[in-house]
C-alpha cells in the first residue's frame, strides 16, 4: 500500500498535468481566429511646428480616432495594447519611428471607439528633416493572452505631409 505523500504527489502531478494540457490546447485555440480590426485616423491640425533652441524640429497635431477592433478580442485575450506612430525616412535612417498616443484597452466593449486628442507624446526628430516630410501613421496593436504568446499587427495610414514652414 502506498503512503499519503506518494499518492498526493500522484494526484497533484497528474492534475498539473492536465492543466498544462488545457492551457496548451486553450492557446491553440487561438490560430483559429481571424481578426479584422478598422481603423481610421485623420490630422485635424498641426498646432505647433517648431524648430527646438538646439536645431532638432518638434511637431504637435491634433488627430481623430476611429477604431473597431472588437475582432481582436477573444476568451483567451486578457487586454490590448494599442498606440499610433509616426514613420518616416530621413537621410540618415530609412526608418524612423515616433510614437505619439497610446492606451490600454481592458475589455471587447471599449475596443470601439472614436475621439479627438492630440499627441501624447512629443513629435521630436533629431535634426530639422520635418519640413514638407511625408509620414504615415501606423495603429501598432499587442493582444495580451490569458495564457499562450502575445501576438502583435499594426495598421498603416499613409498620405500625410508635415508643413513646409515653422509656425
Amino acid at each position: 500500500m502506498h503512503s499519503f505523500g506518494y499518492r498526493a504527489n500522484a494526484l497533484l502531478t497528474y492534475a498539473l498535468t492536465i492543466l498544462a494540457l488545457m492551457c496548451t490546447i486553450a492557446s491553440f485555440s487561438d490560430n483559429f481566429n481571424f481578426p479584422s480590426p478598422s481603423v481610421e485616423i485623420q490630422v485635424l491640425n498641426f498646432n505647433w511646428f517648431q524648430k527646438q533652441p538646439h536645431g532638432n524640429d518638434e511637431v504637435s497635431l491634433t488627430m481623430n480616432i476611429t477604431a473597431d477592433l472588437q475582432s481582436l478580442f477573444t476568451w483567451n485575450t486578457k487586454q490590448l495594447f494599442i498606440f499610433v506612430a509616426a514613420e518616416y525616412e530621413t537621410p540618415q535612417n530609412s526608418l524612423n519611428q515616433v510614437s505619439l498616443w497610446d492606451a490600454i484597452i481592458p475589455a471587447k466593449e471599449h475596443a470601439k471607439f472614436w475621439f479627438q486628442t492630440a499627441n501624447k507624446y512629443r513629435f521630436i526628430d533629431q535634426g530639422s528633416n520635418l519640413r514638407g516630410k511625408e509620414f504615415n501613421l501606423t495603429l501598432h496593436w499587442h493582444v495580451m493572452p490569458k495564457t499562450g504568446k502575445m501576438l502583435a499587427d499594426k495598421l498603416v495610414m499613409s498620405g500625410f505631409r508635415l508643413p513646409e514652414e515653422y509656425r
